[in-house]
């Protein structure tokens, strides 16, 4: 019973911090990344569209990436879409398909993705902890049920409270890296 609770709970945590690393690689450093493209959505025969549905993203060059409708009559809707989403990135056609030229971070702009990363990772753990908070209150409804015993339930909280902080420990160590990578010039 408290076993599966807990297993749940660190099954939940785990997605979390999946959600929350998954949110960061979003996060605009000055290296191209077809997950900056993610969320772009294109009118494509009048269904917004993902961007990965109606064309191939490649990176050719580190601060390049290059964008091949599999549709080339979607090419003017998808450079629509490219400018109106917030990347800040002007879409330029050729031949071969649309290349979105990254450029390269101001310090100021940094620091402002710093504080936006601060914030997701916050965000994260305040989900982690309330996957804790779910998982104990089940476990003292359990215990008021007279389901487990006030010992288990003490033992069950003891590894609650570990597996808490190590996968709030996990989304402080990729916010460090990705602070890293936001922070280098």
């Amino acid at each position: 019973m408290i076993d599966d609770m807990l297993h749940k709970a660190e099954q939940k945590m785990q997605q979390a911090v999946e959600a929350a690393g998954h949110d960061f690689q979003r996060l605009r450093t000055g290296r191209a990344n077809p997950q900056m493209l993610e969320r772009v959505m294109v009118d494509y025969y009048g269904t917004p569209t993902p961007i990965n549905q109606v064309a191939n993203i490649s990176v050719p060059e580190p601060r390049q990436l290059l964008v091949t409708p599999y549709d080339k009559s979607a090419t003017p809707n998808i450079e629509r879409a490219i400018l109106k989403s917030d990347l800040g990135i002007n879409p330029i056609t050729d031949g071969s398909g649309i290349r979105l030229n990254v450029p390269a971070m101001t310090e100021e702009r940094r620091k402002d993705m710093v504080k936006q990363l601060h914030a997701r990772a916050e965000e994260g753990c305040v989900g982690v902890r309330n996957i804790r908070r779910d998982a104990h209150n089940h476990m003292k409804q359990s215990e008021k049920n007279h389901e487990v015993s006030e010992d288990d339930l003490k033992r069950a909280e003891q590894k609650l409270q570990k597996l808490t902080d190590q996968y709030v420990e996990q989304i402080h160590d990729i916010q460090k890296a990705k602070e890293e990578e936001l922070m280098e010039v």
